[in-house]
């Protein structure tokens, strides 16, 4: 005969049904009198599903502040996203990578230890070649990197502790530090082969090329801050995922917009011919535009008319003199245009 349950079982089985910890069949097969779990001691899960979600969290505001910094330095279409944050043992993470990659290591004092950020040699090779001017046409080759791309890279790598800084002082305060720069990941040695790891794996998006990021953190290193990680201190999720409290950010997001290059043109004036008329052109002819001499050009920004102005001569060297800003110029010379005897 079934056993009558209390309306609090009742409760606690529904919880725990619709968390995941029991599934149905499990619920149905209860007449079972022992049900076995196997258990894997190499793969002892030290961190919990709160623990994942708030380095999760973190590391979304690190995309972010990666994001913008490499943005302005290449001046092209970048974009990091958290895709996984796994726990596996440190001999686990090191097979999946592969032989031929880039290790950066850093510590993070005053925490002990030291971390580790894989990077896709693709995702390397892409920035390199931006760096030095290219136009990132991949798939890349893939072999170490020279001494001077070595270079290049570590100098684009440089703010990277400031960004790690950033994203865990709402958990701890770190003064996180560069070490050496690794093409063999069998060389690490960051932990035991069995310890337990925290993986995190950003998806890299530069220009047309896509790739991932791996952070590699060791249980030694965030065990002193177990009980920080526990905490709700990071639960102004707010402020977090926005960074809208971040003026560190905004900084950064204001230097890097200064110093981006625009394309400026001055039409001087516009006409239509046909292929004929195009075809009979020879050298001197004139072609009329339909434009005053004193009537103002239009000045283009990246293609986008913005201002109007005059065109002169300064020290034997053309130029263009912005007189206004291009909506109020088109308004009054609409109204010039309509007086009567206009020439």
């Amino acid at each position: 005969m079934s056993e009558v349950l209390s309306q609090s079982e009742i409760d606690a089985l529904l919880s725990a049904l619709t968390s995941g910890e029991v599934s149905a069949d499990e619920i149905r097969g209860g007449d079972e009198p022992n049900r076995v779990r196997s258990y894997d001691f190499r793969r002892a899960m030290r961190f919990s599903k709160d623990h994942i979600r708030i380095v999760s969290r973190i590391h979304e505001h690190f995309s972010r502040l990666f994001t913008t910094y490499l943005s302005g330095q290449l001046r092209s279409v970048v974009q990091f996203t958290v895709e996984s944050v796994d726990q596996v043992p440190y001999d686990e993470f090191i097979r999946s990578i592969p032989v031929l990659t880039v290790v950066q290591l850093m510590e993070l004092s005053p925490l002990p230890g030291r971390i580790a950020l894989e990077f896709n040699p693709q995702i390397v090779f892409s920035i390199v070649d931006r760096v030095m001017g290219g136009v990132m046409k991949g798939p890349y080759k893939e072999r170490e990197l020279t001494e001077i791309e070595q270079a290049l890279f570590k100098k684009i790598l440089a703010p990277i502790p400031n960004f790690i800084a950033e994203s865990w002082k709402n958990i701890v305060e770190l003064q996180p530090r560069l070490l050496s720069l690794e093409s063999n990941p069998q060389f690490l040695q960051l932990t035991t082969p069995n310890e337990t790891v925290l993986v995190i794996s950003l998806g890299a998006r530069i220009g047309p090329t896509t790739g991932f990021i791996n952070i590699c953190i060791p249980h030694l290193t965030v065990e002193p801050i177990m009980r920080e990680l526990n905490a709700h201190r990071l639960l102004d999720e707010g402020r977090m995922s926005t960074g809208v409290d971040s003026s560190e950010a905004a900084l950064q997001v204001a230097h890097h917009l200064s110093r981006a290059s625009v394309d400026v043109a001055a039409i001087l004036g516009e006409t239509e011919l046909s292929l004929s008329e195009l075809l009979d052109l020879n050298e001197g002819d004139f072609i009329p535009l339909g434009n005053s001499i004193h009537d103002p050009v239009t000045i283009y920004v990246n293609g986008v008319p913005t201002f109007s102005g005059a065109v002169g001569q300064v020290r034997k060297r053309y130029g263009v003199q912005i007189q206004e800003e291009w909506k109020e110029a088109q308004s009054i010379e609409s109204k010039r245009k309509a007086v009567p005897g206009r020439n």
